[in-house]
């Protein structure tokens, strides 16, 4: 019908299909230690939010709050929380994790998928900025994604995707497992754990320390 707004279309990219099991695996665990129910877990670059509604439906003692920067992406986790029509899934907020401000001032725990390595190191900065003004003494920040750890990848295949990434876009790279746990203790996290994943892939969990 003309005229009529469209519905916004569910994405769910292979990658985020195959990764998160193995991720939900590793937040139940963390998550059971440190939360509590109804405890909020912020995720921020939410992306196409397969994986919001896939974790807010496996830990329904959890808020599930969204968040992203695109608009597309938002459209994208709207359709999902609307598909999936749980109490503990909320909306999408717009959220840059590079900027001063958030749209969220508060929760018990972020976690951030696939960001770092497809953003300038300033959205790293600011999302260890941002969660030292959200989460409680205690808190738990979880990231996923390629990481190089003391200077070295882990996998050819994960040396040409760096590659790949850095001709697309200068200011991308996989980023190494010292550098962020750096910014992370200026900001006053414990690095707790590195959890090798499948794909080559790593799970690094933060503690807010103070």
């Amino acid at each position: 019908m003309a005229g009529t707004t469209p519905i916004p279309k569910k994405q769910a990219p292979p990658a985020a299909v195959r990764n998160a099991g193995p991720i939900l695996t590793v937040l139940k665990r963390v998550f059971a230690a440190h939360l509590a129910e109804g405890d909020t877990v912020v995720e921020i670059a939410a992306g196409s939010g397969y994986h919001a509604a896939i974790f807010a439906r496996a830990m329904p003692q959890f808020i599930w709050q969204p968040t992203d920067p695109d608009a597309e992406a938002r459209d994208s986790i709207t359709a999902h929380a609307t598909a999936e029509n749980l109490d503990n899934l909320l909306q999408p907020l717009e959220l840059d994790a590079s900027a001063a401000v958030w749209s969220v001032t508060a929760a018990s725990a972020i976690l951030c998928v696939n960001m770092i390595h497809i953003s300038p190191w300033e959205a790293t900065l600011g999302l260890f900025a941002g969660a030292t003004r959200c989460l409680p003494s205690g808190g738990p920040l979880v990231i996923y994604g390629p990481y190089s750890l003391d200077g070295y990848c882990i996998a050819d295949s994960n040396i040409a995707f760096d590659q790949s990434l850095k001709a697309r876009n200068a200011a991308w790279g996989i980023r190494d497992v010292t550098d962020i746990a750096a910014v992370a203790a200026e900001r006053g996290f414990r690095h707790e754990e590195i959890i090798s994943m499948p794909a080559n892939n790593m799970m690094l969990v933060f503690r807010r320390a103070s």
